[in-house]
C-alpha cells in the first residue's frame, strides 16, 4: 500500500514539524537537566499549541477539537514524537475515552479537557496487576448513592499534573465459562477528592520530566454520576483506548527514530577515521541501510493501521503489529546510533544517550512487546481453532 499525502496532510506535517522545532527543541536540555517542565514553560507551550490549532487534534471538530482522522493524527504524532516526550505531551491529545462522557460529564470533563482547561490521566496498572489487567484489586462498591473506592495504582503517567483521573476498578464478579471473572468499570475522579492521594513514583531513566505516580484510594466517595459508560463495561472502553494509544506509540517511535537516524547519518558522513568518513566503510554503511529499511517498514505498518482505523477495519492485530515493530525498531535505531557514535554516543552532552534511554520504555508501556506478540499470535491461531 502506498500513501501519497494530499495537500492538507502535507500542511499538517509541515505545521507540526515547525512547531516542534521552534517551540519544543530549544527547551529539551533544560527539561533533561531539571527532570521537570517548569509550570510557566508548560503554560506557554500549551497556549501556543491552542493558538496554532494543534491542541486536542484527536477530538471531533464539533466538540472543539482538531477533528483529525486517524491517518492525519498519526502523521501529526510522528512529528511530535521527534521532541522530548515531556514537552510534546503538553500539546495534548486527551484520552479518547472521554468521548463516552454523558450528561453533566460533558461540561465537567470532556469539553474543558478539549479546551485545555483541565487535564486527564489514565489509571489501570497496579503493583500486582500489569499485563494481567483483570487481576487488579482496586475496587468500587456502591454504598447508598455513592461509589466508595479503595485500592492503589502505580506507574500512572503525568498524574502529578492532571486535574482528574480516568480510573479502572472492579465493581463485582461475573460467572463465565472460564470461572469467576472480575467486572471492570470506569470512573472519573477529581484530584483533591477526600481520601485520594497522588504520590510521585520512582525516578525513571526514560523521558525525564514526564513522571509516573502512585495513586492511593482510601474510602474515596464519588457520586453515581462519576461512572463513565456502563457499569461492568470498562474493558470495552479500555480496548478502544489501547488501540488508539498503541498507534500513538508506533507513530511517535517512527518520528523519534527519524530524528536519531538523521543525526547518525550526518555523523557517519562527517566523522573521519583512517582518512575517510566512517560511513564509507561497509561496517557502518550497511548498518545505516538496515536502519533506513526498518524505519520505512515501521512507518508503513503504522500508516496502514491508521488507514484501516479510518475505514473502520483496524483490528487489534493491526495496532499490535504497528506498536511492536515500531517500538522495537526504535530500540534498534538508538542502539546502533550509540555504536556508530562510539564513546561520544554515551556522553551526557550528546542527545544520543538520551534517545537511547528514552527508547527503552516504548517496549513496555501500553502493552509490552510480549503482550503484542500474544495478541498477534492469538489472532492468527484462533480462526484455525488453536
Amino acid at each position: 500500500m502506498e500513501f501519497q499525502l494530499d495537500e492538507e496532510q502535507r500542511m499538517i506535517v509541515e505545521t507540526v514539524r515547525s512547531f516542534v522545532e521552534t517551540e519544543l527543541y530549544p527547551h529539551e536540555d533544560l527539561v533533561e537537566r531539571l527532570d521537570e517542565v517548569p509550570v510557566e514553560l508548560a503554560e506557554s507551550i500549551r497556549n501556543k499549541a491552542l493558538a496554532a490549532g494543534l491542541y486536542a487534534a484527536n477530538m471531533p471538530a464539533e466538540l472543539g477539537g482538531g477533528g483529525l482522522n486517524a491517518l492525519a493524527l498519526a502523521l501529526a504524532e510522528r512529528e511530535l514524537g521527534r521532541a522530548s516526550f515531556a514537552l510534546q505531551m503538553i500539546v495534548s491529545r486527551p484520552s479518547n475515552i472521554l468521548q463516552a462522557c454523558e450528561g453533566e460529564q460533558i461540561e465537567q470533563y470532556l469539553l474543558p479537557t478539549i479546551r485545555g482547561e483541565r487535564h486527564d490521566c489514565m489509571a489501570i496498572t497496579e503493583p500486582e496487576a500489569g499485563s494481567d489487567v483483570r487481576s487488579m484489586t482496586t475496587h468500587a462498591e456502591l454504598v447508598g448513592s455513592d461509589w466508595v473506592i479503595n485500592g492503589r495504582k502505580q506507574f500512572i503517567s503525568h498524574a502529578d499534573v492532571a486535574d482528574f483521573v480516568i480510573l479502572y476498578a472492579t465493581t463485582g464478579i461475573d460467572e463465565s465459562e472460564r470461572g469467576p471473572r472480575k467486572r471492570i468499570s470506569t470512573f472519573l475522579v477529581d484530584m483533591g477528592t477526600p481520601g485520594f492521594e497522588v504520590r510521585r513514583g520512582s525516578a525513571c531513566v526514560s523521558h525525564r520530566g514526564y513522571h509516573n505516580c502512585e495513586l492511593i484510594f482510601d474510602d474515596v466517595r464519588v457520586p453515581q454520576g462519576a461512572l463513565l459508560g456502563e457499569e461492568g463495561h470498562g474493558f470495552d472502553l479500555m480496548d478502544e483506548w489501547l488501540g488508539a494509544t498503541r498507534l500513538t506509540v508506533a507513530a511517535t517511535s517512527v518520528g523519534r527514530a527519524r530524528r536519531v537516524f538523521e543525526m547518525t547519518l550526518d555523523w557517519a558522513a562527517s566523522r573521519k577515521q583512517f582518512g575517510k568518513p566512517i560511513g564509507s566503510f561497509q561496517g557502518v554503511s550497511f548498518q545505516l541501510a538496515d536502519l533506513a529499511v526498518a524505519i520505512e517498514a515501521a512507518e508503513l505498518l503504522t500508516l496502514q493501521a491508521a488507514s484501516r482505523q479510518d475505514s473502520g477495519g483496524m483490528s487489534a492485530q493491526d495496532a499490535a503489529m504497528a506498536k511492536l515493530f515500531a517500538s522495537e525498531m526504535l530500540a534498534k535505531v538508538t542502539d546502533t546510533a550509540v555504536q556508530i557514535f562510539g564513546g561520544m554516543g554515551l556522553m551526557a552532552e550528546s542527545p544520543i544517550e538520551r534517545w537511547w534511554r528514552d527508547a527503552r520504555v516504548e517496549r513496555i508501556w501500553d502493552g509490552t512487546s510480549e503482550i503484542q506478540r500474544h495478541i498477534i499470535s492469538r489472532s492468527l491461531l484462533r480462526p484455525l481453532g488453536a
